[in-house]
């Protein structure tokens, strides 16, 4: 039996890294896409290749770029030869306080966030239906429970979820569209956030800590490989943290 081929974006580090994990652990081959951490991406294709030869290939692409998704997803294709499923992990994350918003934020935060999965998922779709394949993006509590000076990501994050619903509907019945949104889960690598910070977000979480990286993996399997009468669902893995806020 041919193993289900997952592509998985932003994957070589820190949640997509978990989730590659996880999904190569239930058995799927995996399409490790990156852009700059070349050798993280390398050296998790040669563990999971090392388990299972052949399972894991990488691809280096700017999903800035316009041109990017549909030769993503024809090189994935090309060298795989299927596409069964797609996660869209990488984002970019950065604050954008009113009165500084510029051009440059809002095409590189919208498009990472909102624009790459779309043009991605359109690229995927033939390959999906053909399959009957599943897509999980990856989303935000802050979404629809916005963050202070974090505007134009939580606007991405927003179309995202707008997004997953509605080609649900379009890509129904061949084709799932879900979406997992996390909450506190690792802190930022590029965002400074003092211990106070730190220690208020813990605070309004109800299972009073931080989640990790292999939670949202979990969901995203689930809804990859185990979920086949869920669609244009969004599932909140937070601790309960979106509850609690106001």
């Amino acid at each position: 039996m041919t193993a289900p081929l997952i592509l998985v974006t932003g994957a070589a580090r820190r949640v997509g890294a978990a989730i590659t994990r996880c999904l190569h652990d239930a058995g799927c081959d995996v399409a490790i896409h990156f852009r700059r951490s070349e050798s993280a991406a390398y050296a998790l294709a040669a563990e999971l290749n090392g388990r299972r030869p052949g399972s894991a290939q990488t691809f280096a692409a700017d999903l800035d770029d316009d041109q990017t998704p549909p030769r993503l997803v024809a090189a994935c294709v090309e060298r795989c030869g299927r596409l069964d499923g797609l996660v869209n992990n990488a984002s970019t994350y950065f604050a954008t306080p009113l009165g500084e918003v510029g051009e440059d934020a809002w095409q590189r935060i919208v498009g990472s966030n909102l624009k790459a999965p779309l043009f991605l998922i359109q690229a995927a779709a033939p390959h999906l239906r053909r399959t009957g394949g599943a897509v999980v993006n990856i989303a935000d509590i802050h979404a629809e429970r916005p963050n202070r000076g974090y505007a134009v990501y939580c606007a991405a994050k927003a179309g995202l979820v707008g997004l997953t619903r509605a080609l649900a509907v379009d890509l129904a019945p061949e084709v799932r569209v879900n979406a997992v949104a996390p909450g506190a889960i690792l802190w930022p690598d590029d965002v400074e956030l003092g211990e106070a910070e730190r220690h208020g977000i813990v605070a309004s979480t109800l299972l009073q800590r931080v989640g990790s990286p292999e939670d949202i993996a979990r969901a995203v399997r689930f809804l990859l490989l185990d979920a086949p009468y869920v669609t244009g669902q969004v599932i909140n893995v937070d601790g309960g943290r979106s509850v609690a806020l106001p």
